[in-house]
């Protein structure tokens, strides 16, 4: 399985970057997608899940509200709509698949295959 994150760039405050993960190979129905971030100088986080057959989503609390996780299996693609963004959403965002179990989503240890990342900036 292979990973192709895009979408990112430089937007102001308060704008919207919707963010694209192409996936090449085949991808069980339990599988979890995930999108997590990495700013500068911090650790990587977690920022939403969705099971691949769309049955759970999850988000972080801080996203909850401005970001929309979403797929579609006829392209092999999952999608992460970020609205009202702030400087503090700029960070290398990466996609990741997983096919561990629900209760282990947020840990990004469990996702096996990443992406390489697509960077989002934020200017005030």
């Amino acid at each position: 399985v292979q990973l192709q994150a895009s979408g990112g760039g430089l937007v102001l405050a308060g704008g919207s970057l919707r963010l694209s993960c192409g996936i090449s190979g085949p991808i069980a129905s339990n599988y979890l997608m995930g999108w997590f971030r990495q700013a500068p100088g911090k650790e990587r986080e977690f920022v939403s899940v969705i099971r691949w057959d769309g049955s759970h989503i999850d988000y972080s609390d801080s996203m909850q509200g401005r970001f929309t996780i979403s797929r579609d299996k006829s392209k092999n693609t999952v999608y992460l709509q970020m609205n009202s963004l702030n400087p503090e959403d700029t960070a290398v965002y990466y996609c990741a698949a997983s096919p561990s179990i629900w209760g282990a989503r947020t840990r990004s240890d469990v996702y096996r295959y990443w992406g390489q990342g697509t960077l989002v900036t934020v200017s005030s």
